[in-house]
């Protein structure tokens, strides 16, 4: 008996001796663990926050926590499975993998740089996700709509009660009328080109609304319209476009439905057939209206070629370069898309452009005071860096 226990004596002291040494190894868990459900949120995230490890410190050698896995439990049984990891001084983790409604209890394990692994510290209550109907992180985005549509209902109203907004000059859109003048004196048409998108591109319903006063205009000088286009669906709303405005010009007699015609939906064909037409029937007026791509420069070259007047309106911000310098005239973005405002002059859109100019200044002060703020930062003013974290964690926030 005796000669069997010193036998197996040596094998046990030494696997007291490793399980001593493992024991004093192992760090030290974290505490005052808690999870509570995350605020403003959707009902699916639970934040889990602790103090950090005694062990979480460079003098704590070998046994110092470089992280900290998270584990969790659903419904109050079942295993502890990962869900997720931190960083060594990491106190806080959002689980956002959760249910709606579901109860969750969760431990943290301090993990080591040797790999040996702390006790879990586990919540004694279970975290229950709840949807919240406001996320009033967002608050400012809320104000800025308010402000934004309350904007655009006043300036409507005040325009609907005979109150006259200034508007500056387009140079492009005031240039129309004289370029159709033109081509009448000289007998020949006026070309207009709606862009090379279907009517699901806002640029084509710009451009449709540039062409019905181009057209009004052309039925009073009796010009020429001309309008190929690439999309049959735009061929049949730019046909009743420009009958609508004959028949306000007092000419419906005068408009002619194979003037406005349908070439092909390919794109560089469709600008062949556009430019061989420009060079054979030489138009004194070519207007540009939608969205354009690699075509453009093609076709305000060849229009310059012809030496006809040229108006040009896009919001495609790579091919305005080649507008401006081959076209008289070019509505370049936001000109564009007040065309509607500017030619028809109606309330409910002259309000509207008044009331997005209401957001332009609130946009560009918050970019004032932004730059002004981050300036003051940079050179030392701390409250310059509340300003800043506020206008980025609060105003500018765009996610929880």
């Amino acid at each position: 008996m005796s000669s069997t226990w010193s036998k197996h004596l040596p094998a046990v002291l030494l696997t007291v001796f490793i399980v001593s040494v493992a024991s004093a190894a192992a760090p030290a868990p974290p505490t005052n663990l808690t999870a509570q459900d995350a605020p403003n949120d959707a009902g699916t995230a639970i934040d889990i926050t602790w103090e950090l490890s005694p062990n979480d410190s460079p003098t704590a050698g070998d046994s110092r926590v470089i992280s900290y896995l998270i584990l969790r439990q659903e419904g109050g049984k079942g295993e502890f499975t990962q869900v997720g990891d931190a960083t060594l001084g990491a106190s806080g983790f959002r689980d956002s993998n959760c249910e709606k409604g579901k109860s969750y209890l969760y431990q943290v394990v301090a993990v080591a740089a040797d790999g040996s692994q702390s006790t879990p510290a586990a919540t004694t209550d279970s975290a229950i996700p709840v949807l919240q109907w406001f996320d009033w992180g967002r608050a400012w985005f809320g104000v800025v709509l308010v402000v934004l549509c309350g904007s655009v209902m006043l300036f409507i109203q005040m325009a609907r009660g005979g109150r006259v907004f200034h508007m500056r000059e387009i140079a492009g859109l005031a240039a129309v009328e004289d370029a159709v003048g033109r081509a009448t004196e000289m007998g020949r048409s006026v070309l207009f080109i709606t862009g090379i998108q279907d009517m699901n591109d806002i640029q084509t319903v710009a451009g449709i609304t540039v062409l019905s006063r181009v057209a009004k205009v052309a039925a009073e000088h009796d010009a020429t319209l001309e309008v190929p286009t690439c999309r049959s669906l735009v061929m049949m709303i730019a046909r009743e476009t420009v009958q609508a405005a004959y028949l306000a010009a007092g000419r419906p007699d005068a408009y002619k439905q194979d003037n406005i015609y349908y070439v092909t939906d390919e794109q560089f064909g469709y600008v062949a057939a556009v430019a061989g037409l420009m060079v054979r029937k030489k138009p004194a007026a070519c207007l540009y209206m939608g969205a354009f791509y690699a075509e453009s420069l093609i076709l305000a070259e060849t229009g310059n070629s012809i030496g006809a007047i040229q108006v040009a309106g896009t919001a495609m911000p790579a091919q305005l370069p080649f507008f401006v310098a081959a076209c008289d005239y070019t509505l370049i973005g936001e000109e564009f898309f007040a065309a509607s405002a500017y030619l028809s002059g109606e309330p409910q859109q002259m309000g509207s452009l008044k009331g997005q100019d209401m957001g332009k200044i609130i946009v560009a002060a918050l970019i004032v005071v932004g730059t002004v703020a981050a300036t003051l930062h940079a050179m030392g003013n701390e409250s310059a860096g509340a300003v800043v974290d506020y206008l980025m964690n609060s105003v500018l926030r765009s996610s929880s």
